[in-house]
């Protein structure tokens, strides 16, 4: 649909469609998933061999955590995580190990402004936005039920 087109701007898309590079969307999506699935298995492996260790639920699942915290950012130091963002994509960003990353890269890139005009003030640049809203959501869902459960007991 050309509606409201100009000739310019239909040769421009045209220009876009030639030029951009062509997607291999199953083979993304497979690589996607591979990746993103084995980060999960990982996660799980991990918590399962605390588990075997006889530690206790909650402890299992802090040992996955801060275990796929600590790989994800020492692979982003190595300059592995990048790499492996490029082969999988979206698959990379799990949630936990792409938080990671996310606040690693930053702190790496600025740390020559030094450590605090450079790796304090430029952690959160993309992780920040994440938090506020992150925290922000989870208050308000947390009052929402609060008072829920209020309405509905009495």
């Amino acid at each position: 649909m050309n509606y409201g087109k100009t000739s310019k701007h239909a040769s421009y898309d045209e220009r876009v469609k030639r030029l951009s590079p062509k997607s291999e969307k199953p083979m993304s999506l497979l690589k996607a998933f591979a990746v993103g699935g084995g980060i999960c298995l990982l996660g799980q492996l991990i918590r399962d061999a605390g588990l075997v260790l006889e530690l206790e639920e909650d402890a299992a699942a802090l040992l996955s955590t801060f275990s796929l915290v600590f790989l994800s950012a020492l692979l982003t130091g190595l300059g592995v995580y990048d790499k492996l963002g490029r082969f999988a994509g979206a698959g990379s960003i799990v949630p936990i190990t792409g938080f990671a990353n996310s606040m690693v890269s930053p702190a790496m890139e600025f740390k020559r402004e030094g450590y605090i005009t450079g790796v304090g003030a430029k952690m959160f640049v993309i992780a920040g936005p994440v938090l506020v809203y992150g925290i922000s959501s989870s208050v308000l869902v947390g009052l929402i039920y609060f008072f829920l459960r209020i309405a509905f007991k009495g």
